[in-house]
């Protein structure tokens, strides 16, 4: 298990060096409490963050400042096409904002996972953190995005906002 070091470059709240690793089970906790901490991610069973440690830990990264969890990616390779990387869910701890570490966590990820050539993942209309990360990350991959309607507001059971389905590729 590696780590990279991530030198801020944006108005930092501190300091303190941020490493890149693998999530471990151990840590399955601290991204169920960054996602709640969140309000803005739809935050699943702590045990589903739990699994996602054991069975996705290398298509997902956690970013660690002092020591501790500031912030995850949680990510698969879809089966049917191998060559993508879907996005599940991106979290910085609020502390930690405003430093870069969700795009850094994003180039990292994909730079470690072999033949990865397209990224996806779903976002709200809403969400304008996440469109802007996304299309950032976009750009300085010299990368298109294609956004298209995946999840309509009748898929859920729940009344939950439509889901687009953003593709971001080719990432040679």
């Amino acid at each position: 298990m590696s780590s990279a070091l991530l030198t801020p470059t944006g108005p930092a709240t501190h300091s303190s060096p941020v490493t890149f690793r693998e999530p471990t089970v151990d840590d399955g906790g601290e991204l169920w409490r960054i996602a709640r901490d969140s309000e803005t991610l739809d935050v699943n069973a702590s045990y589903s963050y739990l699994l996602w440690c054991r069975d996705f830990a290398s298509t997902s990264i956690l970013a660690e400042v002092d020591g501790r969890p500031g912030g995850f990616v949680t990510g698969y390779t879809r089966p049917e096409t191998p060559d993508t990387l879907m996005v599940w869910q991106v979290a910085v701890d609020d502390d930690h904002r405003g430093r870069g570490i969700a795009r850094s966590m994003l180039e990292e990820l994909v730079d470690r996972i072999p033949d990865v050539r397209w990224l996806e993942t779903t976002i709200t209309d809403d969400n304008a953190a996440s469109i802007g990360l996304f299309t950032k990350f976009a750009d300085g991959r010299d990368a298109e995005v294609t956004r298209s309607e995946l999840f309509t507001t009748d898929h859920f059971p729940d009344n939950h906002d439509p889901e687009r389905l953003y593709r971001i590729g080719r990432l040679d």
